[in-house]
């Protein structure tokens, strides 16, 4: 075993503590247990809280700067676990998400999608996707329109090494379970407006430390917790 951090007792008993969340949220809202998927939000964590969660068995890992991630992979090599990218994709990074990622849960661009399907190495298979919706209409925000969403699922019909996976949204905070319940609402009914039986968009990528019952209760299939796992973000000072 290698060498952990002095935090990593802690790291393992915040992990359970959020499995037990989602399994009570999963009991409480009528979901089958063990239909949510718990995605640790790593980045800025350094690679020795990673081993720690893994040890503990988590296996999926979300990561937003692409430099940081692949530090982190390279050190990890031999870690069986998942690479999520959940920040914004630029460009210049396409190339390097396409090979090194197992999921990316933020695409809206469809010159991104087209140089993440270009970029694609054929021995890795489709790279599993979710589209990000901006439901609020912030231009500050990145995501589709809602109602943009039919066309852009449409362009990407073309792209055989992506597999359209699902929906993703990063609502802005709100104070109590019915306020934080609303844009998981409205992301569910979107996603059941637009599949069809050979795009199901199975996955509703949605809830976070604050709000995970929230997005269980309307149908999450992943949640993304940083926070709550790995305590606040270390200092990059």
């Amino acid at each position: 075993m290698g060498e952990h951090t002095n935090d990593g007792s802690r790291i393992a008993d915040r992990l359970a503590r959020v499995r037990e969340r989602i399994a009570a949220a999963e009991a409480r809202y009528g979901r089958p247990a063990g239909s949510v998927a718990l995605l640790a939000v790593s980045k800025v964590q350094p690679a020795a809280a990673i081993v720690e969660a893994q040890e503990a068995g988590q296996i999926a890992f979300g990561e937003s700067y692409v430099q940081e991630a692949l530090d982190k992979r390279a050190a990890l090599s031999e870690l069986p676990v998942e690479w999520h990218f959940i920040g914004r994709v630029q460009t210049n990074k396409t190339r390097d998400i396409a090979a090194r990622f197992d999921w990316v849960h933020g695409l809206c661009d469809l010159k991104h999608a087209r140089r993440l399907a270009q970029q694609r190495p054929s021995e890795a298979g489709p790279l599993p996707v979710c589209v990000q919706i901006n439901l609020s209409g912030e231009a500050s925000k990145a995501g589709l329109a809602p109602e943009a969403l039919p066309a852009f699922l449409d362009a990407c019909a073309e792209f055989h090494a992506l597999q359209l996976r699902g929906l993703m949204t990063l609502p802005a905070p709100a104070a109590d379970l019915d306020a934080q319940r609303r844009p998981f609402v409205a992301l569910r009914e979107l996603r059941d407006r637009v599949a069809r039986p050979d795009l199901p968009l199975e996955t509703l990528s949605m809830g976070m430390t604050a709000d995970l019952e929230a997005a269980i209760a309307e149908g999450a299939t992943i949640v993304r917790v940083g926070t709550a796992i790995f305590g606040p973000r270390p200092s990059k000072a």
